[in-house]
């Protein structure tokens, strides 16, 4: 093993969320301007320690902690790599909110798994990052759409349909993708299994699955044809269609207010939803900056903006 260092980024979903489930499209977006970074060091001995914003300790005493699922992934890692008694300390700095369907986690596993490839000189196949990062995200999700993945450890928006390799889109030329954190922690299961429950009763419910895939189609026709109103009017219809599953809350609904009213051209939750974050898009800086303050006042505890250009 030799020092190595493994980077990835946070994502958010632009369109699809929950609907992807149901074998409907979903585009989400890599955000690499809100970044986490692995520092992998090895150590003379054989203790094999972890630093983090949500661990810090030895490897072994991690396996009822929330670091459970990374460190399942790094004992195989290390199995993988005939390394089981290896000593290192691994260093985890990250700008990524946990919880808040940014990918956290699977960016996390995504700069793991590039550190300790380097770190033993191996070449990584992007489906073999794919396949590392899964051993985590299976842990922590139960059975992950594999969204957050792909998008974390990507350059370009990626189109998704579970079953099915990612494929890339275009990014828009202009235009500031904003995203206020509404400081609640997202309940990716619980919201799952809502959807879920109206799903399997509720006609309605259906409805809005396939008119979210819809809508995801129009914006993937939005992005390659840089027309950052239509691709706004797709997200606030998502929005629209996610609150009529009962997803969305009152706070996440008082931030999409804001960044409409501020000029925003479109907004919606992103992720799970029941908390989270907020996207909007903004067609310059400037209203860009009106969006984040709008955010901001309506009671976002951090607003992140990344320019598309």
């Amino acid at each position: 093993m030799i020092p190595a260092i493994g980077t990835s980024h946070a994502k958010t979903i632009l369109l699809g969320e929950h609907a992807v489930v149901y074998g409907e499209p979903a585009i989400a977006i890599p955000v690499p301007t809100i970044r986490l970074r692995a520092e992998l060091t090895p150590r003379s001995d054989e203790r094999q320690v972890v630093t983090s914003a949500f661990y810090n300790g030895r490897l072994e005493d991690a396996s009822s902690t929330r670091f459970a699922g990374v460190a399942t992934l790094i004992r195989q890692l290390l199995v993988a790599f005939d390394a089981k008694t290896t000593g290192f300390d691994l260093n985890i700095i990250s700008d990524l909110p946990p919880e808040r369907g940014m990918g956290s986690s699977a960016a996390t596993a995504v700069a793991i798994v590039r550190a300790f490839y380097r770190a033993f000189g191996a070449d990584l196949p992007h489906d073999v990052l794919l396949r590392w990062a899964d051993v985590s995200e299976r842990v922590i999700h139960g059975n992950p759409s594999g969204i957050d993945a792909a998008t974390t450890s990507a350059e370009r928006p990626q189109w998704l349909i579970r079953g099915n390799e990612p494929q890339n889109l275009a990014m828009p030329h202009a235009g500031v993708l904003v995203i206020g954190d509404t400081g609640v922690q997202g309940q990716t299961k619980a919201a799952v299994g809502a959807v879920a429950k109206r799903y399997a009763v509720d006609v309605l419910a259906r409805d809005q699955i396939i008119s979210l895939g819809r809508l995801t189609r129009r914006g993937a026709v939005a992005l390659a044809e840089n027309n950052l109103l239509e691709l706004g009017k797709c997200m606030s219809a998502a929005q629209s269609n996610l609150a009529a599953l009962g997803v969305s809350t009152t706070q996440i609904d008082k931030l999409v207010r804001a960044a409409m009213q501020a000029g925003a051209l479109g907004a919606k939750l992103t992720g799970s939803g029941m908390g989270g974050c907020v996207i909007a898009i903004a067609p310059t800086a400037e209203i860009a900056e009106q969006v984040a303050d709008a955010m901001s006042s309506a009671g976002a505890i951090q607003v992140w903006q990344h320019e598309f250009a």
